[in-house]
């Protein structure tokens, strides 16, 4: 069909011309030769392959016991161990610790042999009271039922949880500060052994009064009076797929339904 009058015809477009400066020129002396991964032919690229390990049973178990501690419903009194002290206030109630650690067996050995010399040169032995961190829960519960320990220090990952279950209940009952850190290993250490369960002060020298009455007050107001923490529940959370499902049900369940004439 002819082109009306008065119009002209577009022109034809021009080929794009391909821009070959920029690719590198093949070395004639090297085939390219596409890899083939099928069976028997090119080695397989690196793969992440932990989803298809066979993981030893400790492994297993510890993983299967966490989805299941996170699943099941934790009652209060457990619950309250996941609430710790934080980490600066936490890092302040060690260093304290390490100024009262116990003395170790060398130690010992070494005090009571200078004593010994000093008693046989004529002298007499210092009666000194060593201030101290006390340890040990049997040590601890008499302290607490005496009134006689100033703050509790207890570890959040006690195993069997029931060796120190009722100890914030009986710290309450007598008036006694607490306090829940993180870590069994890390009291241990204090107290030269592996692991711990609970600390407890009773008393301190004159200069370290003001940081133990600083911490007593962090233990009043984020433990011992802090009702919240001490009746909530934990656990109940599910995995991914089944809040998917819930929130697919919830948004069904909530969607208006069309009214038929």
């Amino acid at each position: 069909m002819a082109p009306a009058k008065g119009k002209k015809v577009a022109p034809a477009p021009f080929a794009a011309r391909k821009n070959t400066a920029d690719k590198p020129k093949a070395n004639p002396l090297f085939e390219a030769k596409p890899r083939k991964f099928g069976i028997g032919q090119d080695i397989q690229p690196t793969r992440n392959l932990s989803r298809f390990v066979k993981w030893p049973e400790y492994v297993r178990l510890q993983r299967q016991r966490k989805v299941l501690r996170m699943r099941l419903k934790v009652p209060p009194a457990i619950n309250q161990f996941t609430h710790t002290l934080d980490g600066n206030k936490a890092a302040e109630l060690f260093k304290l610790s390490l100024k009262y650690r116990p003395e170790s067996k060398k130690e010992k050995a070494t005090r009571l042999k200078e004593a010994a010399e000093k008693v046989a040169n004529g002298g007499k032995a210092d009666a000194e009271k060593p201030f101290v961190v006390k340890y040990g829960i049997n040590h601890i519960t008499s302290l607490v039922e005496s009134k006689k320990a100033s703050l509790v220090v207890i570890a959040h990952d006690v195993d069997p949880i029931e060796i120190v279950l009722w100890l914030p209940a009986l710290c309450r009952k007598m008036g006694v500060p607490y306090v829940i850190v993180k870590g069994k290993a890390r009291l241990g250490h204090i107290v030269h052994k592996k692991t711990a369960t609970a600390l407890a002060f009773t008393e301190v020298r004159d200069e370290d009064k003001q940081t133990l009455a600083k911490l007593v007050d962090v233990a009043n107001a984020e433990f011992v009076n802090k009702e919240d923490t001490r009746r909530r529940w934990g656990g109940g959370i599910m995995g991914a797929k089944s809040q998917a499902v819930t929130r697919k049900r919830e948004a069904a369940a909530n969607k208006p339904v069309k009214a038929t004439v």
